[in-house]
């Protein structure tokens, strides 16, 4: 089940992409899920919403040891992120917000 919620946020995210498409024509983001943290022994997925014209990331992290929540950051593709992670409730990452953090972080 844990892992399912990877693949539903990636559907989220991908609805909203297409509506981001549609409204703005500059911005093409693209959406990516990493697994690699669980292949290396962390109970963690990944999923990243990439801007390649501006080097722009929102990358978001679900953790088994705390599925109500996600840990989501603003960085760019090219440099590691920080330390430090904002944190929303699972509930709360719907359509209307990742098309929110897309437009306003990406235009």
């Amino acid at each position: 089940m844990k892992e399912e919620l990877i693949y539903q946020l990636a559907d989220i995210a991908g609805a909203a992409q297409v509506k981001i498409q549609q409204d703005f024509k500059h911005i093409d983001p693209i959406v990516g899920i990493s697994r690699h943290m669980r292949k290396s022994g962390f109970p963690i997925d990944a999923m990243m919403i990439d801007c390649l014209s501006t080097g722009k990331r929102i990358l978001m992290l679900l953790n088994d040891e705390k599925p109500e929540c996600v840990s989501y950051q603003f960085c760019f593709k090219d440099k590691d992120p920080e330390l430090e992670f904002d944190e929303l409730p699972l509930k709360e990452v719907d359509e209307a917000k990742i098309y929110s953090w897309i437009q306003q972080y990406f235009a």
